[in-house]
Formats: structure tokens, sequence, C-alpha cells
């Protein structure tokens, strides 16, 4: 086991009071939301959130998805920084909230070199997570284009298709969107004739759209 694991287990040793009892959360529930302090630090025992960012009251941007039993977006606790991500109850959740003051009375009973490798752990999360934010800036429509451009097949008489092998849930999440914002690009594709078709076949009726669309 390495360091980073040994400080996993020291968390899960100190940082979780159990006599806390669990809440179930509503699937949809935002559990909380991006560049806001938050009292609590939350342990999910099952269920399966989703990290993002949220345009309104619908996740626009999915990073990533989380599944209990886990720590929910901790490192942000650690570096005493507000929420670099929202997060949404993707199924129904049953929740730890651990107030801020006692995780942080839990870590400082760990040994100080622990101590040290979760804080650079912590840092080198939180760095890859902005970074992953501020890459949302390319336009879903454009990332999208893009992948389709990417995985499009030409046939024999010059057309090009699209055959989709995996979910639309997945190919959501390489985007780093939601599949509710895959679906609806797909949707304006087709009524601006780039694409037609539906099910796992996709046909690509306008290239050169596309490509200017992605920014190519």
């Amino acid at each position: 086991m390495g360091r980073h694991g040994k400080v996993r287990d020291m968390l899960r040793a100190h940082a979780i009071d159990f006599t806390t009892e669990p809440q179930v959360v509503a699937r949809g529930s935002v559990l909380f939301r991006r560049a806001a302090a938050c009292p609590w630090v939350g342990y999910v025992e099952s269920g399966r959130v989703a990290l993002g960012v949220m345009a309104e009251e619908a996740m626009e941007h999915q990073l990533g998805v989380v599944e209990g039993p886990c720590w929910l977006e901790a490192s942000s606790t650690v570096l005493a920084l507000p929420h670099a991500v929202d997060a949404v109850a993707e199924t129904e959740v049953s929740l730890r909230r651990v107030p801020v003051a006692e995780f942080r009375r839990s870590l400082a009973a760990i040994p100080e070199a622990a101590q040290a490798v979760l804080h650079d752990v912590a840092l080198a999360h939180r760095q890859q997570t902005e970074l992953a934010v501020s890459r949302l800036a390319k336009d879903a429509e454009s990332r999208c284009a893009e992948w389709l451009l990417r995985h499009a097949q030409t046939g024999d008489q010059g057309s090009m298709a699209v055959l989709l092998h995996q979910r639309k849930r997945s190919i959501a999440a390489q985007l780093g969107i939601a599949p509710e914002t895959l679906s609806r690009v797909l949707r304006h594709m087709r009524e601006r004739s780039l694409i037609s078709g539906s099910g796992r076949l996709l046909n690509v009726v306008d290239p050169r759209g596309l490509r200017l669309l992605a920014g190519g």
C-alpha cells in the first residue's frame, strides 16, 4: 500500500463521526454549489453523485461521477477553499454530513507526515479540477462535433456515418457534459442538417459544417 492509500485509510478511521445518522437524499437534489463554502463535509455511503458545472438548475457540463462509499469533494475542506464544482445526486443517495470543524479536528489527530501528504494530494486534485473546469469554456457543440468527426467512418459511396458503440451516457461523460446536454446538441445538429439518423447510427450530412463547428 502506498502513502496515498495509508492516508485514505487514516481518513476513514478518524474523520467520520459514525454516530451521525445518514440522510437519504432524493435523486436530482443539489448537494452543494461551486464557489460556495459548505458547513459540512459529505460522505456518500451509497448512491451516485454527478460533479460538474450547472447552468441554472441543470447540470450543463459533467466532469465525473462518484459512487459511494466515498468522500464528496473533501479536498476543498482540506485546503480551506470553497467547492470547485457543483454536486447533484444522480440516484437516491445515503449521505453523512460531518461538520467542517469536527472534520478538521479529526485531521489534526493523524501524524504530521500523513497530513502533509494529504495536503499535497488535495492540492493536486484541486488543480486538476480547476483545469478541467477552465476547459469547459470550449462550447459543448464544438466538443460534440469534434467527437463525431473523430469517430466517423467513410462508406463505399463516400458517405460518412458514426456507429455509437457506447451508450450516450458514456459518450457524454467523455465530452464532459450531461447526457441531457448531449441529446440537446444532437437534436440541434439534426435541425441544422449537420447530421441525420437516430438510435445507434448517425449520418454525417455536412462534414464541412461540423468542421467549422469544431473550430477546424
